[in-house]
């Protein structure tokens, strides 16, 4: 009992403390000796001109998102980016409110609007659309993003490599009342790991609010696909090809206003998780290197944590008469009691302090990818989706 105990206390502890700083090692002598061949080869750095960019297409799936889908538009005609390089397309998936209608009425010839009568589902609305797009680059994005101009040229760059298959950006969260930026600890840690990640040729999917593809390498997936972001840019991977995170390509999107909104948009990608998990037994195999050991490290390990949890506390109520293991569960106890008064607070809209804002954030994440766990084999999943609040 002592050694399951351990085991699950370790996995924990080894996915979100060591892999880190495992990862940080190995990216810092990556990269070392690929700056010493650079040195000792002296192949030149080249850098696209602005004529030499190429044509771009952005895709976007939107669902109910009339208070945002106008000015999505216009921002993306507002970057930097050469106008007749960029086309756009906007899928509205069986709407309920005004969006189809604003889509209908908006005369810009660089728009290709898309209006579905049925909600299917955002996989396929994305497979219908990339059958459209003719160009070799299209970006994916969220209706409710905003980039930043030098965005799609940030993004774009990397294309240069025939190796590249895809570019992730990043997502600014800002608060929708005061503008700030409302990146958690966390969401900085993940962007590390992330960074760190691309310089061993082994991300791990995307963020679907900004990253691009080339259309040659998309595959398209089931209309019941949850994480269509994850699946679409590790198909890319698949097939060789280099996948980069550039913090350079910027976008941004308000934060959900509360932990509580919040709720249903985890558990639904926690099922999306263990969706992915189990239909793609390509990434387990060890011979893919660097990708296998980011894999197990960041992602199969994350996705039990909740089961590793529950194994701990039991293992330890069993092992309770030992000082030591005594100790450790009344430690769990408090962890857990702490973490759901700031889960409730937080629900309540009071300040949190720090640590137990921390602590709440891992629980609820936790809880939601157990609630994922369970929905995956308890009901049939379905592609349809619920926009989230804010």
């Amino acid at each position: 009992m002592e050694l399951l105990f351990w085991l699950a206390v370790g996995l924990i502890l080894y996915t979100y403390f060591i892999y880190p700083i495992l990862l940080f090692v190995f990216s810092g002598l990556n990269q070392a000796l690929s700056d010493t061949r650079y040195l000792w080869r002296r192949h030149q750095r080249r850098s696209i001109r602005l004529e030499e960019l190429p044509a771009v297409s952005v895709v976007i799936a939107a669902y109910n998102e009339e208070s945002c889908i106008e000015q999505r538009i216009l921002n993306l005609l507002a970057l930097d980016y050469p106008k007749d390089k960029l086309t756009i397309y906007v899928g509205s998936d069986g709407s309920s409110d005004r969006t189809a209608d604003i889509l209908r009425s908006l005369e810009i010839s660089a728009l290709n609007a898309q209006i579905f009568e049925v909600n299917r589902g955002k996989m396929s609305v994305l497979n219908d659309l990339m059958a459209l797009v003719e160009d070799d680059i299209v970006i994916l994005s969220d209706a409710n993003t905003h980039f930043e101009k030098d965005a799609v040229s940030n993004l774009v760059r990397h294309f240069e490599s025939p190796d590249v298959g895809a570019v992730c950006g990043e997502l600014h969260l800002v608060d929708p009342a005061s503008g700030e930026n409302k990146d958690s600890i966390y969401w900085r840690y993940e962007q590390v790991l992330k960074f760190h990640e691309s310089r061993l040729g082994a991300l791990l999917g995307a963020n679907g609010a900004i990253y691009a593809i080339r259309k040659s390498l998309f595959q398209p997936l089931p209309a019941n696909t949850i994480v269509d972001d994850y699946q679409i840019v590790m198909n890319v991977a698949r097939q060789n090809y280099r996948t980069l995170y550039d913090p350079e390509a910027v976008a941004i999107e308000e934060v959900a206003p509360d932990l509580s909104s919040e709720e249903g948009r985890r558990v639904r990608i926690g099922l999306g998780n263990y969706q992915a998990l189990f239909s793609m037994h390509w990434a387990l195999n060890p011979l893919l290197g660097w990708r296998f050991f980011t894999y197990i490290s960041h992602k199969v390990c994350r996705w039990f944590v909740p089961h590793l949890m529950i194994v701990a506390l039991l293992v330890n109520m069993v092992l309770i008469t030992d000082p030591l293991y005594l100790v450790l569960f009344l430690t769990q106890v408090a962890f857990y009691i702490l973490a759901f008064r700031g889960i409730r607070a937080n629900k309540e809209n009071k300040p949190v302090a720090t640590p137990i804002a921390l602590m709440s954030f891992f629980v609820s994440m936790n809880f939601a990818l157990l609630c994922g766990f369970y929905r995956y084999f308890g009901s049939n999943v379905q592609g349809s989706w619920q926009r989230t609040t804010r």
